[in-house]
Order: structure tokens, then C-alpha cells, then sequence
């Protein structure tokens, strides 16, 4: 089948209580081990890839490795823009081949949001691509989108409403208590997520679907490995993976996750040089990190998502 866009996904999400995982890609082995986790366990998934990633691998190679990945697993597949800046951006990946692009206008202030916002679903939708609108920012930093703590603020539950039907969004990114990166709490800050706002979410927009950015659980097993060859990251503490589930049987048919997959390969290739210092060869350390993620997705899959057996010909 070709890329699909979102729609059908997160109608089945919301009304099945689980959510789709959205996983960011930078080159062939990251989407390999995603594509290969959800081929196993029958998953529909969102490849997502960043400003960032456009610069770094290029646009059309990243489309070209999505639509082979689709061809060899034969899953529901959207290509989605993660975080887009401006109109330009959007318009470039919707003309490009992308099935879904965010616009990102959550650092503006609200009516200068919307107009974006509008803009760019209005030359989606001309298109056939799905857009996502974000109310609320998240405090931390990943590629371009860097918020100081004292910058984040909590979504507003009586602007939703009014966002969404004046701009025409397909689904909306919340700002409840997740931070993009590795970093997201001080030692000793305990993770919560605003359930509550969630739910005065879910009212004010029956059947809706949610979208919870910086959603990576930083799992300590990584973390570990890195810094027992030669990293040197500091205690991390991610989002309890149980509040993630929690979400995902609510309105949130869409976890961003980006950091988990970066703290995998990243463990695997430090391990491997450590135990094989004389290898030089790139498929020697990529094969193993390519599995890293494979393992790691499909765990977000059975114990975070609950999507598995979801996909849909």
C-alpha cells in the first residue's frame, strides 16, 4: 500500500484506547529497526523526521528509505514533518511526499498561531495531507525546538476548542507536564503528568485525537551502558512509562519518540567498540544498534502503545 496519512490510525487509536508510535528517523538503520519491531508485531507506526533530519540526511533520500520500508513490510505507514517551523517548510514536505506535516506555532502568540496554523492546513488539506497544530510548549531541547523551563507553560484547556475549529487541524500536540530530550527533570524532581488537563482536553474535543511530544522514558538500561563505555551522561530521568500508558488509553492517539531511540543506538555502538576496538567497519557497529532500536520499539509497543495487532491492510 502506499504511505497513509494519520486518519484512520487515530480513529481505531481512540476508539481502541491504545496510541500510534511516532518514531523520529535520521538514516537507513533507524528506520530499519522501527519498521522491523512493527513488521513483527503487526503495528501501524509514524515515521517523523525533523528540520533537523531534512538537513542532515535529505529530504528525498528520507522519503525514498520511508516508501521502502513500506514496500517491505506492507504496514499502514505515515511520513510525518516533526515540528515544522513555518509554511515553507510544511509546503515543501507536503509537495515532497509527506502524508502528514506539524506546524509548530506554539512560541507565537495565539492569534498569530492560528493564522499560521490555518495556512497551513488550508494548503494541506488542498493536498490530501493531514496537519498537526500545537497549543501549549514544552520546556527542553531537541534539534531546532529549545524552550527554557521558565518558557514552558501548560496547555489551556478553553483555548482548544476554539483553536481547532478555526484552524481545521486533524489533531493537536498538548503541553502536560513532557519535555523534549534526554534531560527533563532535576535530581529529585519527581515526573507527573496533568491528567487533568488531559481530561478537560477530551471534553471540551470528543473523539479528537491527542498528541503527547517528549515522551521518551530515557530508559536507565541505555543510559548505563553509555556511561560504563566511556559516556558521560548524567542521571536522567524520563516519563514513568506507566503514565505514557495511562495516556494512551485516554484521548493521546499519537507519543513522540525520539530520545529512547538516539540512547539505544548510541548504547549499542559504544558497547560494540569497547568489546571490539579493532573493528573499522561501519556494518560491524550499525547491525547491532540497528537491533538496539528493534528491541527498544518493540518494547514501547507491548508495554507502552498497546497497538500491537493493530494494523489494518
Amino acid at each position: 500500500m502506499p504511505l497513509v496519512t494519520t486518519t484512520q490510525m487515530f480513529k481505531d487509536a481512540y476508539e481502541g484506547g491504545y496510541a500510534i508510535g511516532a518514531f523520529n528517523v535520521n538514516n537507513m538503520e533507524i528506520i530499519q529497526g522501527i519498521t522491523e519491531a512493527a513488521k513483527k508485531l503487526n503495528a501501524p507506526l509514524i515515521l517523523q523526521v525533523s528540520k533537523g533530519a531534512r538537513a542532515y540526511a535529505n529530504h528525498t533520500y528520507l522519503v525514498k528509505l520511508v516508501e521502502a520500508a513500506e514496500k517491505e513490510t506492507g504496514l499502514p505507514i505515515a511520513l510525518h514533518l516533526d515540528h515544522g517551523p513555518d509554511f515553507e517548510t510544511c509546503k515543501s514536505c507536503i509537495d515532497g511526499g509527506f502524508t502528514s506535516v506539524m506546524i509548530d506555532g506554539s512560541h507565537l502568540p495565539y492569534e498569530e498561531n492560528v493564522a499560521l496554523t490555518k495556512r497551513v492546513v488550508d494548503y494541506a488539506h488542498a493536498h490530501g495531507v493531514v496537519v498537526e497544530g500545537e497549543l501549549g510548549q514544552l520546556a527542553g531541547i531537541e534539534d531546532d525546538v529549545n524552550v527554557a523551563e521558565d518558557k514552558a507553560c501548560f496547555t489551556d484547556p478553553d483555548q482548544v476548542y476554539d483553536f481547532v475549529t478555526r484552524t481545521g487541524v486533524d489533531s493537536l500536540a498538548i503541553a502536560i507536564g513532557t519535555s523534549h530530550g534526554a534531560y527533563k527533570f532535576k535530581p529529585g524532581q519527581k515526573p507527573q503528568l496533568r491528567f487533568d488537563i488531559l481530561e478537560e482536553v477530551s471534553k471540551k474535543l470528543p473523539g479528537f485525537p491527542i498528541v503527547l511530544h517528549g515522551a521518551s522514558s530515557v530508559i536507565p538500561e541505555f543510559v548505563e551502558k553509555i556511561n560504563k563505555y566511556g559516556g558521560k551522561m548524567p542521571d536522567a530521568i524520563g516519563i514513568p512509562e506507566e503514565m505514557l500508558r495511562k495516556a494512551a488509553s485516554m484521548a493521546v492517539c499519537k507519543i513522540n519518540i525520539d530520545s529512547d531511540l538516539r540512547l539505544a543506538m548510541t548504547a549499542a555502538v559504544r558497547e560494540h567498540f569497547a568489546l571490539y576496538p579493532d573493528h573499522f567497519d561501519p556494518r560491524q557497529y550499525l547491525k547491532p544498534a540497528r537491533e538496539a532500536i528493534q528491541g527498544m520499539v518493540e518494547h514501547k509497543i507491548n508495554n507502552v502503545l498497546g497497538c500491537a495487532g493493530k494494523a489494518k491492510a
